[in-house]
C-alpha cells in the first residue's frame, strides 16, 4: 500500500499576524547574534540585543511592510521582512532582513522561501548584503541566479561597499 506522505513539503512560509509578532522578536535575537560575526554589535548588560528598529511597523503598515515566518515541520525556522519601497525608481520591493536558523540551513529552506516571496510579491526587487558577509553574498547570487536564470544586475554601494542584486520577479 503506497502512501502520499513523501510528497508533503515540510517547509512553510506565511505572513505573521500581530498576535504572533513575538515569534519574530525572539528569532531576531538569533539573527542579531549571527550578525556579530559581520558587524560590531553587542548585547546589553542584560544579555540581549536592542529591539530591531521599526519592527512594529511591520504590523502597523500592512500595506507596505510584510513580515513572513518560515517554518520547517511546523516549527519556526526563520523569517523575512519585506518592504514596499517608498521611492519606486530603484525597485518595488526591498528584502530588509532574511534569516534562517543554522539548524535549517542547507536543507533548501532559504532558497525555497525566497522563491515563494518573489512569486507572491511580483515586481522589481532589491536584495542587499553586508560587504563582510560573504556567505550571504554567495547564497543570494546562487538563489537569485536560479530564480531568474541569471537575469539580474548587481551593483555595489560606493559608500559602504554592500552589494545589491536587482531583478524582476514573475
Amino acid at each position: 500500500m503506497s502512501t502520499h506522505f513523501e510528497n508533503i513539503n515540510p517547509m512553510g512560509i506565511s505572513l505573521v499576524p500581530s498576535k504572533q509578532k513575538a515569534v519574530i522578536e525572539h528569532l531576531m535575537q538569533f539573527y542579531l547574534y549571527d550578525f556579530t560575526e559581520f558587524l560590531d554589535i553587542d548585547v546589553s548588560n542584560l544579555g540581549s540585543f536592542a529591539p530591531y528598529p521599526g519592527l512594529d511597523e511591520y504590523w502597523v503598515k500592512r500595506e507596505t511592510r510584510f513580515p513572513y515566518l518560515m517554518t520547517y515541520l511546523g516549527k519556526p525556522a526563520g523569517f523575512a521582512l519585506v518592504d514596499r519601497m517608498d521611492d519606486r525608481t530603484e525597485a518595488d520591493f526591498y528584502l530588509s532582513e532574511f534569516f534562517v536558523m543554522k539548524k535549517y540551513r542547507r536543507c533548501g529552506l532559504g532558497s525555497w522561501a525566497s522563491h515563494q516571496l518573489f512569486d507572491r510579491l511580483s515586481g522589481r526587487w532589491k536584495v542587499t548584503q553586508v560587504s563582510t558577509n560573504k556567505p550571504a553574498q554567495a547564497f543570494w547570487r546562487k538563489t537569485i541566479g536560479a530564480y531568474t536564470n541569471y537575469q539580474y544586475e548587481e551593483r555595489v554601494d560606493s559608500e559602504r561597499g554592500n552589494p545589491s542584486q536587482y531583478f524582476t520577479s514573475k
